[in-house]
């Protein structure tokens, strides 16, 4: 068994132990923090946009691919270390734990690059046993065109090797906002934000940011999302299972009433049979005012259980489905909750990234990204946390277990 399968069947152990419970199946911690500033050069591009991260065990790195739409520099995915004995409780951590050491160009079919606004990159999934990376393109649904979402495979040089076969219901068709009657597929830039990997590595989950327009509505200070999971067979291509996920409403009413918020499923990552880690990114228009944080982003963490619910595969619109039962969820940490070692609450930046990193300190840590969306106010940030089991009487020596042999793993 790989280091990475048994690292998988390590945190679904500690899950299974206490799927039972109440409360989430583990605690997490803050570790600590770094920040790159925006503007940041490396080789010849703008560093910004990191809309996912991926730990690769093997080499210690990392991936994370830039949401750049071929507009600063061509579609691209970056390499780096993270060195979290520098990351720091602090609000100027600084950037020294963070070293870039490759970037790649996102090949289209054909190869050579992406032309400007003709791919929006999102998520991206190393699969190294087999040599190859996913990713997923979130289309388009504005004034300037429609595009379809899609989800592709490439080899580790960037260049093109397959594409998935997205089910059509999912490419945008009727108006622009998606809010009329006969409107059907993705919202603009709430499409395929996330994708993660089984723990056997043979199905390959995307997932909406928000619903499709002919299933509900997008997020709200007033209501949520009915997002889907969409499965894949990595063998085949072909799409598989899919379930509805609900997206909590907006943390906080916008200041100015009516200005721009938000709330989303951003990035997910596997533990277990159709078990996930999700984050959820609100931003809400007035920071500092009414409540709303001073970057004016909430992130909350979920445990998320599929098991139970609804296989909706083909069907065209949720709201034909009697009896719907979505993909359980519990908060696991609302990231607003943190404190720096000054008192300070830890400002938080467009969180969409979440990977499982290295042990530290003989614990499974989770590893976060956000998108500074090459923002002079916004800042591309890299949280750790550690994860600690929550147990019930009787369950300590499997939960102790599971978490020692993800340290093993690591070491390995």
């Amino acid at each position: 068994m790989s280091s990475r399968h048994l690292l998988a069947a390590s945190v679904a152990l500690v899950l299974s132990c206490a799927s039972a419970q109440a409360t989430g199946p583990f605690e997490l911690s803050y570790i600590g923090q770094q920040i790159v500033p925006t503007g940041t050069l490396y080789a010849g591009t703008t560093v910004g946009g990191l809309s996912s991260i991926d730990y690769n065990p093997a080499t210690g790195r990392y991936l994370s691919i830039s949401d750049d739409r071929s507009a600063l520099n061509p579609a691209r995915f970056y390499e780096l270390s993270l060195d979290l004995n520098q990351f720091s409780r602090s609000a100027t951590p600084g950037m020294a734990g963070v070293s870039f050491s490759g970037v790649t160009t996102i090949q289209p079919i054909g190869g050579g690059t992406f032309a400007t606004n003709t791919v929006d990159p999102e998520s991206l999934r190393l699969d190294a046993a087999r040599g190859k990376i996913y990713w997923s393109n979130e289309g388009q649904r504005s004034a300037a065109g429609f595009q379809n979402p899609t989800v592709r495979e490439m080899n580790l040089d960037g260049s093109y090797s397959r594409t998935f076969a997205v089910p059509d219901y999912y490419n945008p068709s009727g108006s622009v906002s998606g809010l009329s009657a006969g409107d059907k597929g993705v919202y603009n830039n709430l499409a395929f934000e996330n994708m993660t990997l089984s723990s056997d590595r043979n199905t390959l989950y995307v997932a909406t940011e928000n619903a499709l327009a002919q299933d509900s509505l997008p997020s709200s200070v007033s209501n949520g999302s009915r997002s889907r999971i969409l499965s894949f067979d990595v063998a085949s291509g072909a799409a598989g299972a899919e379930y509805v996920y609900e997206v909590e409403p907006v943390a906080f009413a916008p200041s100015p009433a009516g200005s721009f918020a938000t709330n989303g499923l951003t990035d997910f990552i596997a533990v277990g049979d159709r078990q996930f880690i999700t984050i959820e990114r609100s931003f809400s228009t007035g920071a500092g005012t009414n409540g709303i944080p001073a970057t004016g982003n909430t992130i909350r963490i979920f445990y998320a259980d599929a098991r139970g619910a609804t296989d909706v595969a083909g069907v065209e619109s949720i709201t034909s489905v009697s009896g719907l039962t979505t993909v359980s969820k519990t908060l696991l940490l609302n990231l607003s909750s943190l404190k720096n070692d000054d008192g300070s609450t830890l400002s938080l930046d467009n969180i969409e990234g979440i990977t499982f990193g290295p042990s530290h300190n003989g614990k499974q840590t989770l590893i976060l990204a956000s998108d500074n969306n090459f923002s002079g106010t916004q800042f591309t940030q890299f949280i750790a946390l550690e994860i600690a089991p929550v147990p019930e009487a009787g369950t300590w020596a499997m939960l102790l277990a599971g978490l020692g042999l993800l340290g093993v793993v690591r070491r390995r």
